[in-house]
């Protein structure tokens, strides 16, 4: 026997009341206020999109951020189109490209090394709101950059400045350091079925 119409909407009224009261009990205990460390990883898609997403999202408050992108430097991409270009945007790019392309190790940790040169800068600016390290979990898995000395900076970084850092196969450290963590799964991805990558998807 099918429930009356208003003894369906009076359950679900009572399971949004109780739901509400939760919500409020949790939002009434987040009461302090600082920077965090978000944590995107993990082998599926959608880590760097979600980073930019959170970049649009702060530049739609009126914040300033700051980039630095490490591995996909030679690659034609429209996040630093359309976010370079922007007044209150800054954009360090490592510019060398994915390593199986250079094959020359030497070189990528000199890029390596200079392109974090600038973002620890930005880690020392106040005035920077939002700060993305896209891809930088590679730089500790082939040893060009020394977790220890990225970990200072992020730990001594300005109190109110939130980052972002995306990569496959974050460091355990990291993972600890981080206030949110979020582990993106591969399920399927189109490119294994021989479909090219395509513009304003994966790039």
């Amino acid at each position: 026997m099918s429930q009356a119409p208003s003894d369906r909407a009076e359950r679900h009224k009572a399971r949004m009341e109780k739901l509400k009261a939760h919500v409020d009990s949790q939002v009434a205990k987040a009461t302090e206020e600082r920077g965090i460390i978000v944590l995107l990883t993990g082998n599926g898609k959608g880590k760097s999109s979600s980073a930019f997403g959170m970049v649009a999202r702060a530049l739609g408050h009126g914040q300033k951020v700051g980039i630095v992108q490490f591995i996909k430097g030679a690659w034609d991409c429209g996040e630093q189109k359309f976010f370079a270009g922007h007044d209150r945007v800054t954009f360090h790019i490592m510019g060398t490209g994915f390593t199986w392309d250079t094959q020359n190790r030497d070189a990528d940790i000199t890029a390596a090394r200079q392109v974090w040169e600038e973002g620890k800068r930005l880690l020392q600016d106040d005035s920077y709101d939002l700060l993305v390290f896209d891809e930088i979990t590679y730089m500790f898995k082939y040893d060009y950059l020394p977790l220890e000395e990225v970990i200072h900076a992020l730990v001594n970084r300005p109190a109110n400045q939130n980052v972002v850092l995306t990569g496959r196969g974050a460091a355990k450290e990291l993972i600890e350091l981080a206030d949110t963590v979020t582990e993106l799964g591969d399920i399927k991805h189109a490119f294994r079925a021989g479909i090219k990558a395509q513009p304003g998807v994966e790039f």
